[in-house]
């Protein structure tokens, strides 16, 4: 299914998954990144992880992943919202040379980390790190897991130019459907039949017949599905918060520089939002409640 993720759980053992694939969702993300394929492709892999990710939200918000570094891509990041509201940027460094078939880690290079940020629309932000040390997301994924989350999970996520498709399994802890042993063989036997998914399957088969064809000896349930769409969460709110934020010195500072109009273009999107010094004026003289 086009820009759909599908949850689905083992119900004779203690193991979910999700399955997602991403078409237009994904175009429009690279329609607003002017990207060289093999970091298009990359940032295809992020948007379809963050997807799989934000299934674990159990509260309103957004899940951020994103990887920093201080190679040729110093930054991939991608955002899913509990609403399945998706966008996703890659900064490529000026004059880098960009091969065929670089890995995550070449790209991103040194002192490279991966991060997980959850972030509620009421509560305290998490942030999980963990250093960037494979050659790929799924295997950098897993090892977040199993050093921050102490879960058994596993990745499978192909990109190419037109789709992106991904696999996510995870032990259940706790749910005891099965015995130790059971619930142990059915995950090597999920981990191995997942293994033998191809990059045109995960983009073209309808998630119902691919779960049938991965997974039915092991007797999935679906349980839901969700449209992903791209959409952007900036506004001219959130502009103007980001500049009181910075401070009326700052801000008429900036204004000076800039001529009389303050700028401030969206990265994800690229949608820009202009500030006259009237309407900078206004900001800093309105009172707080009016900028909520």
């Amino acid at each position: 299914m086009s820009d759909q993720l599908e949850r689905f759980i083992f119900s004779r053992r203690d193991i979910r998954g999700q399955m997602v694939t991403l078409t237009q969702a994904y175009r429009d993300v690279l329609s607003n990144n002017q990207l060289p394929a093999p970091v298009a492709q990359l940032l295809g892999e992020f948007l379809a992880a963050a997807c799989l990710l934000s299934t674990t939200l159990k509260f309103e918000g957004l899940l951020a992943l994103q990887a920093r570094g201080e190679g040729e891509v110093p930054l991939i990041m991608a955002e899913c919202t509990h609403h399945s509201d998706l966008r996703g940027i890659a900064r490529v460094a000026e004059g880098a040379t960009i091969p065929e078939g670089a890995s995550l880690r070449q790209l991103v290079g040194d002192r490279a980390v991966l991060a997980i940020t959850v972030e509620p629309e009421r509560g305290e932000r998490y942030q999980g790190i963990v250093p960037l040390e494979k050659d790929s997301l799924a295997e950098c994924l897993e090892d977040y897991f199993t050093q921050s989350e102490q879960l058994d999970t596993r990745f499978w996520i192909a990109s190419g130019p037109e789709a992106v498709g991904g696999i996510m399994l995870q032990v259940l802890p706790g749910n005891n459907a099965a015995s130790e042993a059971e619930n142990r063989d059915a995950w090597e036997t999920a981990q191995h039949l997942a293994s033998t998914v191809t990059a045109e399957e995960l983009h073209k088969l309808p998630h119902s017949q691919l779960l049938h064809r991965l997974f039915h000896q092991l007797h999935p349930d679906p349980l839901g599905t969700a449209n992903i769409r791209f959409k952007c969460s900036c506004s001219r709110q959130r502009s103007a918060r980001a500049l009181v934020a910075l401070g009326s010195e700052e801000v008429y500072q900036l204004l000076e520089q800039q001529k009389g109009e303050i700028r401030a273009d969206c990265q994800f999107c690229n949608t820009r939002y202009r500030f006259d010094r009237e309407q900078i004026e206004a900001l800093f003289n309105a009172p707080p409640h009016t900028l909520h």
